[in-house]
């Protein structure tokens, strides 16, 4: 059985993955709002990507013999100033993510939870890639502001829309 401070704490993370969903969905609301349809189809990826990751918590508490519990879900915002701003609020977000993931291992390493510890491992390897996406796409829109910037962002928008998102085979 898991201990119950840990299973709290993982629920937590559920709902914080259901709210990345649901924000970077209505990111996606944000970018159709504005004719850039390759920027809504990356968030929506994202967001299907961070509804997978709840489910992977929501299974994990439940092979554990732990209760999932949902709670209720903040509304995200709804409007940004530009791309730029929403990626720098996603650069953001995904740091704050990884400070939680960091400490439910701290926590999982506190009451010696080895198989939460190895699970945990994942979402570490994860967050490192989540960060490197946003701060790379932040690169490239402060880079095409400007004069000619326009035609960057169309690049941009078509490099973005060709995301799909494609769970990760399982490891057993």
């Amino acid at each position: 059985m898991i201990d119950g401070r840990l299973l709290d704490a993982l629920n937590r993370q559920v709902n914080w993955e259901l709210y990345s969903s649901y924000f970077y969905l209505s990111m996606s609301g944000y970018f159709e709002s504005t004719g850039l349809k390759g920027f809504a189809s990356w968030m929506r990826a994202q967001a299907q990507e961070e509804l997978f990751h709840a489910m992977k918590f929501y299974d994990y508490i439940i092979s554990r013999g732990g209760r999932v519990k949902l709670m209720r879900i903040e509304e995200p915002p709804g409007e940004w100033e530009s791309p730029l701003n929403v990626f720098e609020d996603v650069h953001v977000h995904e740091q704050k993510v990884t400070g939680l993931i960091h400490a439910l291992l701290d926590l999982a390493i506190e009451v010696k939870d080895y198989p939460t510890q190895s699970m945990l491992q994942w979402f570490v390897n994860e967050q490192v890639e989540e960060e490197a996406n946003a701060e790379e796409i932040v690169q490239k829109l402060r880079l095409i502001q400007g004069e000619r910037g326009v035609g960057l962002l169309y690049m941009l928008d078509k490099e973005l829309g060709q995301r799909v998102f494609t769970p990760p085979a399982e490891k057993e």
